[in-house]
């Protein structure tokens, strides 16, 4: 059921209208008693989740008196980061989500749904875990908040995946992980059925009707002038809620071009993006627009590392982004790449399949990874005082520029808000 929707491709909800959306809401559903509300990390502050959570306590007060970030593999959030996103909710409702001991299993999936929906892709059951708190915690209302987005993993971000993978345990990550990208992830991205999200709404169906779950979503895009701004708020308990807010992301955050970018330009902001595991989005969101033998420059200030977690980080230092066919090779041969099967799909996704280069500009190498270690698993590496001395992010405009010495490229200030496709690589 849907209690409150409300969207258009050039809204621009402000902050009121997102209280009053959330209140209106909240008022259908009568009396709570115990709530625990799951926004996404840091790495999603412009989801309005921050506020969205805030307005929450505001209404239930004491009865809100759990947030459990949904981190899934991420890095815990720092207090600096949560008085930045959350404002003045109460550092000790948060939880840190521990997706390696924290968790509990609903149910398993069976191997031969997945083989159906995955067209043989993979051949293995899926474990339905979360967090051991949405079970054990006598809630009476779990508020799940985030943005829906065009993603690499699962076709477009947020609803279900919020609960199983941003709450999810190492098996469930991994294995929905490697779904995705073995289906091959330029088949999903943008599209709200995907092999991954039939699995998970399979898993809320068989296996979670027992949690009391309310979704509160978000849409947002970005204007003219780059500034991102609110398209749509919908909240619900059911699929009908994400479709709707999956239709209004597709018209938002989608942009089809009639030509393929030779040079494409990613900002990657130092607040959100300090690693690859993240900053790939540059990869993920605008390759069905790259030319074949095109470049992407991605002006990364703040990359320090190729992974959050220091397992994922240590494998993606060993085996690097060097395709599909190597990566599905060496995951045979290797047991602590088939242990850790969400590596193993980041390989790929960051892959450009030889198709285009990419090139990473970090800042100081003091700070920051090195010209060895970009070069190390596969991309080139630019010298980033350089790069900005010709592409300069103050002083670009989104989508198509032209600098002093003629080039034309395509700048892009925040891939992880969109999708970028050329006409004829999207066919849906």
């Amino acid at each position: 059921m849907i209690y409150f929707q409300t969207g258009t491709p050039q809204a621009d909800l402000t902050a009121d209208d997102l209280k009053e959306g959330l209140y209106t809401a909240l008022s259908l559903l009568g009396k709570k008693n115990k709530v625990l509300a799951i926004p996404p990390d840091f790495t999603r502050l412009a989801s309005h989740a921050g506020e969205l959570t805030r307005y929450a306590y505001d209404y239930y007060g004491e009865k809100l008196t759990d947030i459990l970030p949904a981190l899934g593999t991420h890095s815990p959030m720092s207090e600096h980061q949560i008085t930045e996103m959350f404002g003045e909710v109460p550092q000790n409702l948060f939880r840190i989500h521990d997706w390696r001991n924290d968790i509990v299993t609903l149910g398993e999936v069976p191997a031969e749904f997945i083989r159906e929906v995955s067209d043989d892709a993979v051949d293995f059951a899926w474990p339905a875990q979360v967090n051991k708190l949405l079970v054990e915690g006598g809630f009476d209302l779990i508020l799940s908040i985030g943005q829906v987005v065009p993603h690499e993993v699962v076709g477009m971000a947020n609803y279900n995946k919020n609960i199983f993978i941003g709450t999810g345990g190492a098996e469930g990550i991994n294995k929905s992980h490697f779904i995705g990208a073995a289906f091959g992830m330029e088949k999903m991205m943008g599209r709200a059925q995907t092999p991954v999200r039939k699995i998970f709404n399979y898993a809320s169906h068989h296996f979670a009707n027992h949690l009391p779950i309310l979704y509160i979503l978000t849409v947002v895009g970005m204007d003219e002038s780059g500034k991102l701004k609110v398209r749509g708020l919908y909240i619900g308990d059911d699929q009908d809620v994400f479709k709707a807010a999956a239709h209004l992301s597709l018209e938002a955050n989608f942009t089809l071009l009639d030509r393929p970018m030779k040079k494409v330009v990613v900002y990657l902001d130092p607040s959100e993006f300090k690693s690859t595991w993240l900053g790939n989005k540059s990869i993920y969101r605008t390759r069905m627009a790259i030319a074949d033998g095109g470049e992407l420059i991605v002006l990364a200030p703040a990359l320090k590392e190729f992974g959050e977690d220091k397992e994922i980080d240590r494998l993606i230092r060993k085996y690097g982004y060097f395709g599909t066919p190597n990566t599905l090779k060496i995951v045979r041969e290797n047991k602590d790449l088939r242990d850790n099967l969400s590596a193993a799909a980041h390989l790929i996704h960051g892959s450009t399949e030889d198709r285009f280069s990419v090139t990473y500009c970090p800042g100081d190498e003091k700070e920051n990874l090195t010209k060895q270690e970009i070069e190390s698993v596969g991309f080139n590496y630019g010298n980033i005082k350089e790069m900005i001395s010709i592409y300069n992010p103050d002083q670009l405009k989104d989508g198509w520029n032209i600098n002093d010495k003629g080039e034309q490229f395509y700048y892009i200030s925040n891939p992880a808000i969109g999708l970028w496709a050329v006409r004829e690589r999207f066919k849906d």
